[in-house]
């Protein structure tokens, strides 16, 4: 599967050597994010805290020696010893303590968790990183629709003040071109900031500023109905991220009340012990002692302990009542989260759908207001339409092909929503998308 997805991305890379595509970007972003690189950390450091959890169900073994100096006083008076502990080698093992079982399950159910939150941060990378750079690509056809549609008013306003100087046309009609031309003018403004917004987006997920992204191709764009939303729904319950996390936050809570519960339950160990102890006695009556001179001693212990606890002041009921609760709330946030991304699923399916016949529906009506505008320019000409009639026929083409631009960016973004709401979204992905996209534009715009 890693080789395949280095080949695809491989082959991506080398269709747009000259612009920085959409998997340029992607990989640029994986890299340097930073919300990536701490769900990692995050994701590492919870599958080493097993290794500390599963420590209290191993042996325990531990080394000790002690060494010190005594002086006698009174009776014995000039008696000084040196004694100590030389070794002790105590070695202690868990037989029964659910609790620790119960412990160590919790946390690798945790360490899963954090296992999908690092998923799920993967998949939101992908996302965010696509829709920022169609963003961009939306602003730029946005800003060139806009261009022209100034360019097309500013060569109507020219050519109606020729014909108002020669007295073919009233000043109302430079009016009217003026004000519509001012008024284009303002939306140029606009989308370039809309522009300069989306650049400084994708700047903030991928960490670089791009002066040149590859853009959708018309030729190769295409659409592709989805699934069933009955098939959609069903992924959705095995593999969607959020869903995954919280039936695992419900299984931890369940977990949470057996823990609880040990607090009853008795416990056993295995203790043993070895040592061997040395005590050197010399001094002025030293003789006179019936211990003087050096002796050893030491012993081997091996024993079982059982602790039951009888009471505990109301503590472990307490703890399993909250435990119990605790399984409730997340049985409810379960329940809203399945509720969320049944919403999602459904949502992203429809806004696919509707993109798809609104494209149709648009690119009808560019063709139509193209032909709406030859035809009113024709009228204008023989005196039958007013340069009212121009101008709004003018004004419907542009917004029409701005409204088809919007049309297939939503589809495209749409596409990558409904994986990511079923929980499917990976890179390849991206290497489907990344097909559609030819010439490079540049990003480095200014109003003229």
């Amino acid at each position: 599967m890693k080789k395949t997805l280095t080949f695809l991305i491989g082959l991506a890379l080398s269709q747009s050597v000259f612009a920085e595509n959409l998997i340029q970007v992607y990989e640029q972003a994986k890299e340097t994010n930073p919300d990536l690189r701490s769900s990692l950390a995050e994701k590492n450091k919870a599958y080493a805290a097993i290794s500390g959890s599963r420590a209290s169900l191993l042996p325990q073994v531990g080394l000790s020696a002690s060494y010190g100096v005594t002086h006698g006083r009174r009776d014995t008076s000039g008696v000084k010893s040196k004694s100590g502990n030389l070794y002790q080698v105590a070695v202690s093992q868990s037989i029964f303590n659910f609790s620790n079982w119960k412990a160590l399950d919790i946390t690798k159910k945790q360490a899963s968790i954090a296992d999908i939150a690092y998923q799920y941060q993967g998949q939101t990378l992908i996302l965010n990183t696509s829709v920022a750079y169609f963003n961009v690509l939306k602003a730029l056809d946005a800003l060139s629709f806009i261009d022209a549609q100034k360019n097309a008013i500013g060569r109507q306003l020219e050519q109606t003040r020729q014909q108002h100087q020669v007295g073919l046309v009233a000043i109302t009609d430079v009016q009217n071109a003026q004000a519509n031309y001012d008024l284009t003018v303002a939306q140029q403004v606009n989308a370039l900031n809309e522009l300069n917004n989306a650049i400084e987006d994708l700047r903030q997920v991928s960490g670089r500023f791009y002066s040149n992204l590859a853009s959708v191709n018309t030729n190769t764009f295409k659409t592709e109905s989805p699934e069933q939303i009955s098939t959609l729904l069903r992924q959705s319950e095995s593999s969607n991220l959020n869903l995954l996390t919280m039936k695992l936050n419900q299984d931890i809570a369940r977990e949470q009340i057996k823990l609880s519960q040990a607090g009853h339950l008795p416990t056993a160990n295995l203790d043993a012990s070895t040592n061997l102890n040395k005590t050197d006695r010399y001094g002025n009556n030293v003789a006179a002692g019936a211990h003087s001179g050096k002796s050893y001693s030491g012993n081997n212990y091996v024993g079982v302990s059982v602790n039951l606890p009888i009471f505990s002041g109301g503590a472990t009921v307490s703890k399993v009542e909250q435990a119990q609760q605790n399984y409730v709330s997340f049985s409810e946030k379960l329940e809203s989260t399945n509720r969320g991304v049944i919403n999602q699923v459904r949502s992203s399916y429809n806004n696919i759908s509707s993109s798809i016949s609104a494209i149709k529906a648009y690119q009808q009506a560019v063709v139509s207001a193209q032909s709406s505008l030859e035809a009113t320019n024709s009228g204008y000409q023989v005196g039958t339409r007013t340069i009212v009639d121009v101008l709004n026929a003018t004004t419907q083409l542009y917004s029409s092909k701005r409204n088809l631009s919007d049309a297939k960016y939503n589809y495209l973004t749409s596409l990558l929503q409904l994986k990511y709401a079923v929980g499917t979204l990976t890179a390849n992905d991206l290497v489907y998308l990344n097909n559609m996209l030819g010439k490079e534009v540049s990003t480095l715009v200014t109003i003229k």
